[in-house]
């Protein structure tokens, strides 16, 4: 079994049933897969740049992402990448994307399919 990238999923509130959320957090995940680093060729999501997903009972979402490095050229694009990616999703409200550097992101957040594809070992 390939390990998962290390984002936490989660609703704040009760207002969904778990099938709700289970379909939710699929269709957020498979959003969030689409969004890649121009210079890498894996997604985001598999990448290990999503922290944390918070899904609110009104269906907005709460995005905490990193970049690979401070400095990487499309930091100022890709919030807006993941935004639209996941304002895309059938019942998402308003989404808010904010990028956080601590922790600081390293290899060891990459599942391993990114490992793979990026032959990181």
């Amino acid at each position: 079994m390939a390990e998962e990238p290390q984002a936490e999923i989660g609703a704040a509130g009760s207002a969904f049933t778990e099938d709700e959320l289970k379909s939710l957090t699929e269709d957020i995940v498979g959003a969030l897969k689409t969004v890649y680093d121009p210079e890498i060729p894996c997604d985001i999501y598999e990448l290990g740049l999503i922290y944390k997903v918070d899904i609110e009972d009104d269906r907005s979402v709460k995005i905490d992402m990193t970049l690979t490095a401070p400095g990487c050229p499309v930091a100022g694009e890709m919030p807006g990448w993941v935004e639209n990616a996941v304002a895309s999703v059938s019942g998402i409200g308003h989404v808010d994307v904010q990028m956080v550097f601590d922790p600081p992101w390293t290899p060891e957040r990459m599942s391993e399919e990114a490992k793979v594809a990026l032959n990181w070992y």
